[in-house]
């Protein structure tokens, strides 16, 4: 590319995003905040592109009515449902398309690009659902723990009271939908008002790892050896995990591997399997010995 063209489109870059990205000197430019926070976010989208295009070709090969596609916000459930379904339908093309946005997996299960959407609902910020789809409940409540530096002084009990850390920078991705808006909700709920930290949590780790932030966690996540992972006191932060299918769509054999999935990562962490435990078990009918009661 030209230095003027590059000059050109690294312009319409900036004007879209309202922000300066470079700053322009006699011997070169160098990246400004804005800059290097729009470079760690657009790594991933860039190594996502070739996955993002196999998996576009792959359903518009696909003939109207074979296989099964799925929609889902990550979660640690997945990789045991696909093999539960894998092992129900050894015949049916199974084809996975994460997005961090429930809201767009809605839309894509209503238009008909996917079969079914496996998403979360951030507490008091109901989804926008559109005409045609309906619901099964994996998870009325899923509570959300809290990752924070082995050092980190709250780590020493088994729960954290939120209040413990108002003076902490909290990392939230602004891209989930409902999750900026619900954290600030029960942060001002808690009476305490700490810096919010936007990326994206897989930069949220590295923070956390070494005491820079601490930053909201699925109960299923897993620990390292720089990094605990402790319930909050009364589960202020919580989400309801939700399967969405075209009305009229038989899901309940499908729905029944994503329980056993869900159990299986949730058994697998320590620190979920005794809150379960100390709540009655909210996923019902699950051993408790670990993963390998089920």
């Amino acid at each position: 590319m030209s230095q003027p063209a590059l000059t050109t489109q690294l312009r319409r870059i900036e004007d879209a995003l309202g922000a300066k990205l470079f700053s322009r000197e006699q011997n070169g430019c160098r990246l400004t905040p804005a800059g290097q926070a729009v470079l760690s976010r657009a790594r991933p989208l860039v190594a996502q592109m070739s996955t993002l295009i196999t998996d576009i070709r792959t359903a518009a090969n696909r003939t109207s009515g074979s296989g099964l596609r799925i929609g889902a916000t990550a979660n640690r459930a997945l990789p045991g449902w696909l093999r539960r379904l894998q092992r129900r339908f050894p015949d049916v093309p199974i084809s996975l398309h994460v997005n961090v946005s429930a809201h767009s997996l809605l839309q894509d299960l209503a238009r008909g690009q996917i079969d079914l959407a496996f998403v979360h609902e951030v507490e008091g910020f109901p989804l926008r659902v559109p005409n045609g789809l309906e619901a099964w409940t994996l998870l009325d409540r899923e509570p959300q723990f809290i990752s924070m530096s082995v050092d980190h002084p709250a780590a020493v009990g088994a729960v954290v009271d939120i209040r413990a850390l108002a003076g902490d920078q909290w990392m939230v991705d602004p891209t989930v939908d409902g999750e900026l808006a619900g954290l600030q909700r029960v942060l001002l709920s808690a009476g305490i008002s700490p810096p919010l930290v936007q990326g994206d949590y897989h930069a949220a780790s590295t923070l956390v790892m070494i005491g820079v932030a601490v930053a909201p966690c699925r109960p299923v996540s897993t620990p390292c050896d720089d990094m605990v992972i402790r319930p909050l006191q009364d589960d202020p932060i919580a989400v309801k995990l939700l399967v969405y299918c075209r009305v009229g769509t038989e899901i309940e054999s499908i729905c029944a591997d994503l329980k056993s999935a869900y159990a299986e990562a949730a058994l697998r962490s320590p620190v979920y399997r005794d809150w379960l435990a100390a709540h009655g078990n909210p996923l019902g009918g699950q051993s408790m010995d670990g993963p390998h009661g089920i």
